[in-house]
């Protein structure tokens, strides 16, 4: 490993990196989370670059139970869409996602199960992307979406865990209506929060970096 030439710990920040997991089932219904570590995750979150420094980033932060309540109609409803059209993945022997296929969606159905228990709520918006073609829609999102990954980090050293949905945007109206969002202003994600149980989080196996991977060109390996 290259030694760093900084004051960041390389160590501490990989851990954090690497074990950084989608905290489905592991989220703790019982505990509310306190505004200040929101607050300090998405001070933390509000560094993330942006394009242009344009910084057209806003947050809602829902706890109201009956808000939650009707966010979580409305997610159960697109996660039974989307369970319903998601064919079965199939990998080749030995790839992990083979594996990790069906934990991941047993997972998934617990928090559909449980949404309404998240004691909070954390959903990006940003204004309406031109309808000009994929530059724009790339570019918003790029805007906004290293900050919400970055608030899911500063959760996690604040003993938080989330994990970063979408499922949301099939009614996106209708969470307009329940958000009251205005005018030319939608949601991009929706991020829940909890304490998590248990006492750590590991590595998962991941494709070999060569595997997805080139140099120069398409289909030139990386060199490994």
């Amino acid at each position: 490993m290259v030694p760093s030439m900084t004051d960041i710990d390389v160590a501490a920040t990989d851990r954090l990196l690497t074990t950084t997991r989608s905290v489905r089932r592991r989220l703790d219904f019982s505990r509310p989370v306190p505004l200040e570590l929101i607050e300090e995750s998405l001070t933390v979150a509000l560094q993330a670059p942006t394009g242009g420094n344009l910084q057209f980033w806003r947050w809602l932060v829902v706890t109201d139970p009956e808000q939650r309540a009707r966010i979580a109609d409305a997610y159960v409803r697109a996660w039974n869409r989307y369970k319903a059209m998601a064919p079965a993945q199939q990998y080749g022997d030995g790839d992990p996602r083979q594996r990790q296929f069906q934990p991941m969606f047993d997972s998934s159905q617990y928090l559909a199960d449980h949404f309404a228990e998240v004691p909070a709520l954390v959903i990006p918006c940003l204004p309406d992307v031109p309808a000009e073609g994929s530059f724009f829609t790339v570019t918003y999102l790029a805007c906004v979406l290293p900050a919400a990954w970055s608030f899911m980090l500063a959760a996690r050293s604040r003993g938080l865990g989330t994990t970063l949905t979408t499922l949301t945007l099939m009614h996106d109206q209708e969470m307009a209506g329940i958000l009251e969002l205005p005018d030319g202003i939608g949601h991009c994600a929706l991020i829940p929060v909890a304490y998590y149980t248990g006492d750590t989080f590991q590595r998962v196996e991941r494709l070999p970096v060569r595997t997805v991977a080139y140099l120069d060109r398409w289909h030139q390996a990386f060199p490994g």
